[in-house]
């Protein structure tokens, strides 16, 4: 019985194998659009939600960074739990957790409140959004994973494309309650399909790793907790200095228990000696520290700095964040016949590219059409990346390992979004601020250009990354 909850289940070879197949993709895909689509969805209602409670920059930076700081810290434990408890079993916690914080967020009636939900959102995304990718690793073998994680990235891209766009139509046609009541019919709907739909595997540790999971929350707490408050307590301050100095002791004594003391250890360091999952990883991180920070910045510009509404706004910025969803199914094919690294490579090189040429063109009063042409290159880079970065995590571990690596990326990845926020504001705050059109765009250009080198900084990483996986 133990070995037979130790090791994943596999499909068995039959009529039945395609349709559960698709289940698991629309399943996963639809979980990873909620998780996705609550990083971003946030970002054109910042203005309403500064107007409606008179939050500070700080309180703008929270309603983001409360998810993202959680979903980072708490994204291990949960792929640990997935591999323990039953992926399909924890898939629908995950989900069933989403759902009631999306509810207690659409009725938070000040910031402290809203925050605090986004803390529990956070921790039902933690546990959902790794056990997509860890789904549909098992689902599919590796010689077809490509195509279905391109899918999966390109569900992941309609999440970031339709963000700006639903959050506009919603805080401007409604009010921004509506951004996250949406999340609960569609949770509601999908629990019972998960349920019944997708095939329930373990991973192969018998046990939980206790010690390893508080000690790796401890320390990614502190290594997040530092960025996000360093803009308001200053970088040299006792707090942001605290913070890291605690982020980096646990995290070594993390990877201490995880090395020599951790009889089933969360996180085998083996992996990280394959390049394939070390340079992966570490262009995610860099992804989403340009990612997030550059949406944070260019959704106050169109709306603060350039005076469009947030319909507006979310609409222009769809020219960007709507190539995901045609370019990354396409990637994803492609990757599985001539490896990731090109594509990891070069979408980060048009990440880089198109915020910096939009940092450039940034100033009073510039034209939507100058801005075009630098934000469909920037998107078509991160459509790119999307798929690569996750078919090279899955690919470059055994299939038993996907679980852990899919943690590992989305701890990163949410790790990046953290940082990418909070120097982005920072370096906002340095240069401009709210208090005219005109210091929003001063402070806008050079936080865009912080977040096209963090782009640029990835691209370096990936090209040293292998050209066939599994090395």
């Amino acid at each position: 019985m133990a070995d037979t909850l130790r090791a994943p289940v596999r499909e068995p070879a039959s009529g039945a194998a395609p349709p559960r197949r698709a289940w698991t993709v629309v399943l996963a895909g639809l979980g990873a659009l909620l998780c996705s689509l609550d990083v971003v969805v946030v970002s054109t209602a910042l203005p309403a939600l500064r107007a409606d409670f008179g939050a500070s920059l700080s309180d703008l930076e929270w309603t983001i960074n409360a998810y993202n700081l959680v979903f980072a810290c708490l994204t291990l434990t949960g792929a640990a739990l997935g591999d323990r408890f039953g992926r399909r079993r924890m898939y629908v916690v995950g989900l069933a957790v989403f759902t009631a914080a999306s509810a207690m967020a659409a009725l938070a009636g000040s910031p402290g409140q809203l925050i605090a939900a986004r803390v529990v959102q956070g921790a039902g995304a933690a546990v959902l959004l790794p056990l997509t990718l860890t789904l549909i690793s098992d689902a599919f073998p590796a010689e077809k994973r490509g195509v279905a994680i391109g899918l999966w990235g390109g569900v992941t891209g309609l999440g970031v494309a339709a963000g700006p766009v639903l959050g506009g139509a919603v805080t401007e046609g409604l009010s921004w309650q509506w951004i996250f009541w949406l999340n609960v019919p569609t949770g509601l709907a999908m629990l019972p399909a998960a349920a019944r739909r997708l095939r329930e595997s373990h991973g192969p540790r018998p046990q939980l790793d206790v010690v390893g999971l508080l000690l790796a929350a401890i320390g990614l707490t502190g290594l997040s907790w530092a960025p996000v408050r360093a803009p308001e307590a200053g970088w040299g301050s006792a707090e942001a200095l605290g913070a890291l100095a605690v982020g980096v002791v646990f995290v070594a004594a993390f990877l201490g228990w995880e090395h020599t003391r951790a009889r089933y250890p969360m996180l085998p360091l083996t992996h990280f000696r394959r390049r394939g999952f070390s340079t992966a990883n570490g262009a995610a991180f860099l992804t989403f520290m340009s990612l997030l920070g550059s949406l944070f910045m260019i959704s106050q510009l169109f709306q603060l700095g350039l005076g469009n509404s947030p319909l507006a706004a979310g609409v222009r910025i769809l020219v960007w964040t709507g190539m995901p969803l045609l370019v990354a199914p396409l990637a994803g094919a492609l990757a599985d016949r001539f490896g990731n690294r090109p594509f990891m490579l070069a979408g980060l090189v048009l990440q880089a590219v198109g915020i910096g040429l939009l940092a450039w063109q940034v100033e009073p009063g510039v034209s939507y059409g100058s801005l075009v042409l630098p934000l469909v290159v920037a998107g078509v880079g991160i459509s790119m990346v999307f798929p690569a970065v996750a078919n090279a995590v899955t690919s470059s571990v055994p299939p038993e390992e996907a679980g852990v690596a899919a943690g590992v990326n989305n701890a990163l990845r949410e790790l990046g979004g953290v940082f990418g926020v909070a120097v982005a504001a920072a370096v906002f705050t340095r240069y401009g601020g709210y208090g005219s059109a005109r210091s929003v765009v001063d402070g806008c250009g050079p936080a865009l250009w912080v977040s096209a080198g963090a782009a640029a900084a990835g691209a370096v990483v990936a090209a040293f990354a292998p050209s066939r996986a599994g090395d």
